[in-house]
């Protein structure tokens, strides 16, 4: 490894090690806005809008914002929360990742094969949620600014074709686990996506109220392999170091980072994951060297 801390091949035996870590779930997968990057839409063929300069456009019919929204999705989203209520931001996010048909990303296919028990999705599509179809499983939505509740977290089970809603002590800690911190449309609509939203789930995520018990029990001592992730915003990277607290003391994982910056390089180094210079597309097929 160079002095960076920058490993620039992924080697066969990383890449098994890899895989059977996250078969065995002693490795989580921790996905981001990188993983989405070949999903287009099967109606027109546009990209789906996952980072966050691509929310806001879509966010806007297009146009871009001022350019103090257009630093990151929270910030715009709070904006038409202002001018036009919460509910449009809500509206948003159902017809784009709720009612429009995407194709499938490619790593989502090779997670799928695979199966991790734990995983962690800060997109807020359901690609994830199709992978675990026929599956039994727990699904777990990030919350905010709700009332009568101590949880910023929604908790649904699912018997393999349909899920409903259950109390954190209902849960079978036996099944697998589907995170999405930042929500999704379905079973029902829940989402953080305006500043709002974030400065009340981050809070919570750091008093512990944001994380069910079964999973602070679960994610002891695992290692995390994050996935189409770039750590430049702080939102993303407090939500992640909340997240993946209690990680194995000697190492916390790896990060897929193409030319990390060095504001990257000294995040990752300081929380004890390992930067990997190449893509998530990288696990792919001939992407990854034998």
């Amino acid at each position: 490894m160079n002095p960076l801390g920058v490993r620039t091949m992924i080697s066969s035996d990383l890449f098994d090690q890899w895989q059977s870590g996250l078969a065995d779930g002693s490795i989580v997968p921790y996905l981001g806005p990188g993983v989405l990057a070949d999903v287009h839409s099967e109606l027109d063929g546009r990209s789906i809008p996952a980072t966050s300069e691509q929310l806001i456009l879509a966010l806007n019919g297009g146009r871009p914002m001022a350019p103090k929204l257009m630093y990151e999705f929270p910030r715009a989203a709070m904006n038409v929360e202002l001018k036009r209520g919460r509910s449009a931001v809500t509206r948003f996010l159902d017809s784009t990742y709720g009612d429009t048909r995407w194709t499938r990303a490619a790593v989502h296919d090779w997670l799928a094969t695979i199966r991790p028990p734990y995983v962690i999705d800060i997109n807020r599509d359901t690609q994830l949620l199709d992978s675990y179809a026929g599956t039994p499983h727990l699904l777990v939505l990030g919350c905010a600014r709700l009332g009568g509740t101590d949880y910023r977290f929604t908790l649904h089970v699912s018997d393999g074709s349909s899920y409903r809603a259950i109390a954190p002590e209902e849960a079978d800690a036996g099944l697998p686990v589907l995170f999405k911190p930042m929500g999704c449309p379905l079973p029902q609509p829940s989402y953080i996506a305006s500043d709002a939203d974030y400065v009340d789930y981050i809070t919570e995520l750091m008093g512990g109220f944001a994380v069910p018990s079964f999973i602070k029990a679960r994610r002891r001592g695992k290692r995390y392999l994050l996935l189409g992730m770039r750590l430049n915003r702080d939102t993303e990277r407090m939500v992640l170091s909340d997240l993946i607290h209690d990680a194995a003391a000697d190492s916390a994982g790896w990060a897929l980072i193409a030319e990390a910056n060095d504001k990257e390089r000294r995040f990752c180094k300081r929380i004890g994951i390992e930067i990997v210079d190449r893509d998530a597309m990288a696990l792919l097929g001939a992407g990854v060297p034998g």
